[in-house]
């Protein structure tokens, strides 16, 4: 049985009205939460893409894969493997910080993550943080002695990492030997 994991599929899709929620409603007919969801149009206004996380076997994932293909407003579906793409994701966290002294502990802790501080008030800062799950978390765990007052993520976004993309006809030859058994 192969192991479930963590899915990245980026899917480019029309960009129009229903169209996320024919998506998403594949996925929950199937019986699979969405674990991350982020959408964008693209360099093209009439297409968006698509970034899903979903928590999947290999099996699983191809037959999502096939399933998402057969929607006429689908263009195109990849699965990203983790080793060849790169992933992110914008987390912002709005810190309790009513003295001098804790704002200095929050700013010091932006500082270590390369967090970009984009609010402060009398009683506390916002943080924005960009990173994967584990950058995320790491700060997350830190601020939560201060007291985070909201937080809020984008979902992941991801890319092929060189001058693969999701679009076939770009796609250089012979630059990673993955492409052929992807599902």
């Amino acid at each position: 049985m192969n192991e479930i994991k963590r899915q990245t599929l980026a899917v480019l899709v029309d960009n129009e009205a229903g169209v996320l929620s024919r998506v998403a409603r594949l996925f929950s007919g199937k019986g699979y939460n969405i674990e991350s969801l982020a959408v964008g149009t693209t360099d093209d206004p009439k297409v968006s893409r698509i970034t899903i996380e979903v928590l999947a076997d290999e099996a699983q994932t191809r037959l999502l894969s096939n399933q998402l293909r057969k929607l006429i407003c689908v263009h195109s579906v990849k699965r990203l493997l983790p080793e060849h793409s790169i992933r992110r994701e914008l987390v912002l966290f709005k810190v309790l910080a009513q003295t001098s002294e804790v704002r200095n502990e929050v700013i010091q802790i932006a500082n270590i993550f390369r967090a970009s501080i984009i609010d402060v008030s009398v009683s506390s800062i916002t943080l924005a943080v960009i990173g994967d799950e584990s950058k995320a978390e790491a700060i997350q765990n830190l601020l939560r002695e201060f007291g985070i007052l909201e937080l809020v993520r984008t979902g992941m976004v991801a890319l092929e990492r060189g001058q693969y993309t999701i679009d076939e006809q770009t796609k250089e030859k012979g630059e990673f030997d993955y492409g052929k058994n992807v599902l």
